[in-house]
């Protein structure tokens, strides 16, 4: 199994690279990867990540998981697992209010109060849920909001042609309809998986299935992995619906 250190990073690395959350260090981040080490100065990168960090320490501690870079951890955080059902909605709702009640403000009612209609500590309900994007969507032209929250949400897709440092993979893309987000066909989507000789992964394959983040190919996803992360996107999206609905809004 890959170190948890090294899986956190294949997913927090296309964020970083864009500017948008750890710290400056990108390129290290791909070093790490492709000589495959896992170290104390791979950890504090980690921890340098103030968004993801404390939900990995709350599904650890949850599960009694010492580590918040066990794997299992960070599996369940990026991609979905039984894990994030150990997590009871007081633990969820006062690491919510800690940290972002002030930051919501009116929203933070309807953030509150998707914990018990089925909010876990998952990636996907921080981008739909803590995020203000999904408001955004109402607000006016919705073209940057969703292509906010396509980047951001783990994507799952399936290789169809590898080209270089970029893939062609067939995904779900996310749409607004006015009302409500939903999924569509699949379709080609370009993403790259090398940046300057260096990646996390050693080959990709046609019909490999994988994890999009930020057009970043994160990781090589088993059938299992892959339905678990489509069945939490589905699920996050419904209570984002839910949540954002006119009636709720008023």
């Amino acid at each position: 199994m890959i170190p948890g250190a090294l899986l956190f990073a294949r997913y927090a690395y296309p964020p970083n690279a864009l500017g948008y959350c750890g710290a400056d260090e990108n390129r290290t981040l791909l070093e790490y990867g492709e000589a495959g080490v896992a170290d104390g100065g791979l950890v504090e990168l980690a921890r340098s990540f103030e968004g993801a960090w404390p939900y990995l320490e709350l599904i650890a501690g949850a599960n009694g998981i010492e580590d918040p870079l066990d794997p299992r951890v960070v599996e369940a955080y990026w991609v979905g697992s039984p894990l994030l059902e150990r997590v009871d909605g007081r633990s969820l709702h006062a690491h919510l209010d800690e940290r972002f009640r002030r930051r919501a403000g009116r929203a933070w009612d309807l953030l509150a109060g998707a914990i018990p209609d089925g909010g876990v500590p998952h990636h996907d309900f921080h981008v739909f849920g803590v995020y203000p994007w999904v408001g955004l969507l109402r607000s006016g032209d919705p073209t940057e909001p969703l292509r906010v929250l396509e980047s951001c949400r783990i994507t799952p897709g399936r290789v169809q042609a590898v080209d270089g440092d970029t893939v062609t993979v067939a995904a779900r893309p996310l749409l607004w309809d006015g009302r409500n987000l939903r999924l569509g066909p699949a379709r080609p989507r370009r993403a790259a998986w090398r940046r300057d000789g260096l990646g996390f992964l050693a080959e990709l394959r046609p019909g490999d299935r994988v994890s999009l983040h930020w057009d970043w190919v994160c990781d090589r996803l088993t059938p299992r992995q892959a339905a678990t992360l489509a069945r939490y996107t589905r699920r996050m999206l419904a209570l984002a619906n839910r949540a954002s609905a006119p009636a709720a809004l008023v």
